[in-house]
Parts: structure tokens; sequence; C-alpha cells
């Protein structure tokens, strides 16, 4: 079973969170947990795709709202481009590989923050793709804006990462 984690982060959060999750997931398979930026465009072989990013102006990143983070930031980012801009370049997604979502935001309703999970899952399920978990979101802190996941929310990711790559293994068996 192959599984990948697919991660955008700006300052570093993301990349935190996506890190957990695949140590979760690796009880199951092996992981390789990449940065978008080197994400691979042909998922042939894949039995799990999870995939997630920072939540901005209540969605997915888009190169204006990156160049805004970049500029209020004042340092370099991880990612150079997007999750957004990936799924679009993806060639034919495997039919039925199961796939699932996250996002990093503010610890706030939804409705006033948004998710970009909701939007990861949406693209995600477009071709076919079963969702292997309801998208799940991951609170960072904003003071300072590089604070990074909130207290416990390594160990909330990992936990996903684990239960996702149990049900995992149980459809792919």
């Amino acid at each position: 079973m192959r599984i990948l984690v697919v991660f955008e982060s700006m300052f570093g959060a993301t990349e935190a969170v996506a890190e957990a999750i695949g140590k979760g997931l690796a009880v199951a398979a092996p992981v390789e947990v990449v940065n978008v930026d080197g994400a691979p465009a042909d998922l042939t072989g894949v039995d799990l795709l999870v995939v997630g990013g920072p939540t901005h102006v209540h969605g997915m990143s888009r190169p204006a709202t990156r160049k805004s983070a970049v500029e209020q930031g004042d340092r370099p980012t991880r990612s150079e481009t997007g999750v957004r801009e990936w799924l679009d370049s993806l060639g034919p997604v495997p039919q039925g590989l199961p796939v699932a979502a996250f996002d990093t935001r503010i610890d706030k309703a939804r409705l006033l923050t948004g998710a970009a999970s909701l939007g990861i899952a949406k693209r995600l399920r477009r071709p076919g793709c079963p969702a292997a978990a309801p998208a799940e979101s991951f609170f960072v802190g904003t003071t300072p804006a590089d604070a990074g996941p909130n207290p416990g929310e390594l160990d909330r990711a990992e936990a996903w990462g684990a239960a996702l790559g149990a049900a995992a293994r149980r459809t792919v068996s």
C-alpha cells in the first residue's frame, strides 16, 4: 500500500500538521509526505491520497492571498505554489482512489473562518474519488503570525492519520 500526503504551507504550521498526519499514517503503511511544490502529477500506484493546506480568505489559497501572506509575514515561505494549482494540474486520477483533505485555520467557528479542506475535498471527489474520511481542520495560532499549531493539535493530527490509515488498510487489503 502506498500513501501520499501532499501539503501546502506558508510558514510551517501546515507542514508540521502534515508531518504529524504522516506519522500516524505510517502505522498502516509507508508514507511519503511532500510539499506541493514537489508533488507528483501522476498518482498511479497511490492507494490513499491526503491533501492539505492553509485556509486563506475562507478557502484554499490563491496567488494573491499567498502574496499577501508573504507581505504580512515578511519572511520566506515553505510552498511557492498552492494545492489549488496542483489539483488543477493533475493528470488522470486513478478511478476510486480514496482521498482525504485537511486544512489549518484559526480556532473560530467555520462560518467565520471558512475551511480550505472543504474546497480540497470537493476537488478531490470530482474525478470519482471516494472520501476516506470527512474533511478535517487543525487549529493554529495567530500571534505571532507564525505561532504554529495550537497545543494538542499535532497529537490530534497524528491520531487522525492513524485512524485514516487503519481504515484505508482495511479497505485496500
